[in-house]
């Protein structure tokens, strides 16, 4: 079925954005209150940021510039996300932009004026507020790599043109692509970016699911010479930046923001690698044989076990399962998942232009918003549950803390919402005792939860890692390197089980994480922390329940370290880590010996 237009999506389909603005008059009313308090601001504080209450006031005012940002920015990028072809929005998205990124240059002064006072000066603020202290803490950690403030107020007014890079991206993959329809046994297929990512790669019929990633692939070629000058580009600037700062490498400059070192960045890249792929490998085998493969390609790592077996769930079923499923978090959880419901956080629809794949975005002071496509299966379920993780760690977060003690470490940001899968998993093996639902939920578990987390975003990972070393050491990366990068490292993976062609050679295409620093890894950093807090909650009940929400509203105040060990959990060393690959690995031989249980 041919995607529709977005003008043609019934609206029960769609977000509601009138949650953040009733109109855009009122976004543009606040857009104007942005532009004037930052005047204000300079005229008031420039240059007399020199003592501690005048450093706090001025930080008070900047508290309420962050918030008039997040409410303006969010609107408009939102409504950008499910319409690349809406040139109106897309236009006052880019006005929002600039208007941002002058406000950022104008106030540059404020950390720069605030790194160059004595410490003292600066620990007396800290000690005297608390919506502050976050953000005077990092103001202190930054100090050996604040550029002058006339560098920095400078950088700040290129911040639009600094996301170029990602824009482009974005441009050539959701407006520019138009894909043909591919034709197997003399039935014709439409296809496009979200039909094939959320539909052809779960088909059950090899033929179909096979030619549809070759025509996707086809397609995507056809771009990826611009798409390698846009990653390029972007990999240089942050190769300069970290260069300008001071940091000895593009790794350590991009941890420094994540509050992590490289041992740990490292570590969740070479201990999955290593130790997880004999584990893949087995379930790729046990792929391979119960659906009587010739061979295993990339084309088909994401089929079910049990395609036969695999629910349909429309939207309003879903809400069953997802309330029940996480009902263990407490009445308030709830009340926030119907409210989800009730109040269109989600923008479920499937339209031409709209962004694959799915987001929460969190507007301080109002509500998130979820995008995600919704195809009627269990998948989109745990989706869903997943997207409602970041909004409940969202609202417990923004309920307890200061606008600036928001911005949560990447390399925990995905604990919640994975968190919220494995609860959902576990409620559901609860349900019943039938084998066949059983190796079901557990299949689940590893071809969404974990297969997506720990391979398709680890794989992504190694493969930037390697990007990364070539960039610091002054080279460049054209299209032909990229795909021979990610070729080489789905080969280290995977092995002689499954084939690696040309084509999968080109997923380094198709994810945006590359134009957000090193977030690919954390997705397994983040699962590592959730499977360990959620298997602590099995064991411990409410007790752990209760400390895991503690963490979920610490927001920003604490770094990952602190986070984790807030849930009882040690991510100083690998033994999360390497539990959590046992568990991954027990779960597959559970698949396998059920399979065999079942065909007896």
């Amino acid at each position: 079925m041919e995607l529709k237009m977005r003008k043609d999506v019934p609206v029960e389909l769609t977000w509601d954005l009138s949650l953040i603005y009733p109109s855009e008059e009122a976004m543009l009313a606040d857009a104007k209150k942005l532009e004037a308090l930052s005047l204000e601001m300079e005229k008031a504080y420039k240059g007399r940021l020199s003592d501690p209450e005048t450093i706090n006031r001025c930080l008070d005012d900047l508290r309420e510039v962050e918030r008039l940002s997040d409410l303006t920015g969010g609107y408009c990028d939102l409504a950008v996300s499910v319409d690349y072809y809406d040139t109106h929005n897309m236009d006052r998205n880019e006005r929002m932009e600039r208007l941002r990124a002058e406000v950022a240059s104008r106030l540059s002064f404020i950390d720069s004026e605030i790194i160059q006072q004595d410490e003292a000066v600066i620990r007396t603020a800290i000690d005297a507020t608390q919506a502050n202290k976050g953000y005077l803490r990092d103001i202190l950690r930054g100090k050996p790599h604040q550029l002058q403030p006339e560098t920095e107020r400078v950088l700040a007014a290129l911040g639009q043109t600094l996301a170029a890079p990602y824009n482009i991206y974005n441009s050539a993959k959701l407006a520019d692509m138009q894909f043909d329809s591919f034709t197997v046994n003399g039935e014709t297929f439409p296809l496009g970016y979200s039909l094939f990512e959320d539909d052809y790669e779960y088909d059950s019929r090899t033929d179909v699911r096979r030619a549809a990633f070759e025509a996707f692939s086809k397609k995507i070629r056809q771009y990826e010479n611009v798409t390698a000058a846009a990653y390029n580009t972007q990999v240089q600037e942050e190769k300069t930046m970290a260069t300008l700062r001071g940091f000895p490498s593009v790794f350590d400059a991009l941890l420094f923001g994540q509050k992590v070192t490289r041992e740990m960045y490292d570590r969740q890249i070479d201990l999955i690698t290593e130790k997880l792929a004999p584990h893949m490998r087995k379930y790729a085998r046990l792929l391979k044989k119960i659906h009587r493969l010739d061979k295993m390609t990339f084309a088909d790592l994401k089929i079910a076990v049990d395609p036969d077996y695999d629910p349909r769930v429309t939207i309003e079923e879903s809400k069953k399962y997802i309330v029940d499923g996480l009902s263990i978090l407490g009445d308030d959880y709830v009340a926030m998942v119907k409210e989800a419901y009730e109040k269109r956080w989600v923008d479920f629809a499937k339209n031409q232009g709209k962004s694959t794949g799915g987001f929460c975005a969190d507007i301080y002071g109002r509500n998130s918003f979820i995008l995600l496509s919704w195809n009627d299966r269990m998948a989109d379920v745990f989706t869903l549950a997943h997207e409602l993780g970041h909004a409940g760690h969202d609202r417990l977060m923004g309920r307890s803390q200061s606008i600036l003690d928001t911005h949560v470490s990447t390399y925990f940001v995905e604990a919640p919402s994975t968190m919220n899968e494995l609860i959902m998993a576990n409620y559901l093996l609860k349900t019943s005792d039938d084998k066949r639902f059983r190796r079901w939920v557990l299949s689940c578990m590893i071809s969404n939860t974990y297969y997506h987390n720990f391979v398709t975003h680890l794989m992504e990972a190694a493969y930037q890692r390697e990007v990364y070393k070539i960039v610091d050491a002054g080279g460049s990366v054209q299209a032909e390197t990229l795909s021979r990068i990610m070729r080489e490292t789905l080969q280290k993976f995977w092995g002689e089980d499954v084939e690696i062609d040309e084509n999968a050679a080109l997923t380094w295409m198709r994810q945006p994480h590359y134009y957000m620093g090193l977030y690919s890894y954390t997705y397994s950093a983040g699962l590592t922390v959730a499977t360990q807090a959620s298997k602590r909650i099995a064991a411990e009940g409410q007790k752990a329940v209760e400390d895991w929400k503690k963490v979920l509203a610490a927001g920003g105040t604490l770094d990952p370290v602190g986070l984790a060990a807030l849930a009882g959990i040690d991510i100083t060393t690998e033994a999360p880590l390497i539990d959590t690959i046992e568990t991954i690995g027990g779960m597959i031989e559970e698949i396998c010996a059920l399979t065999e249980e079942m065909e007896a």
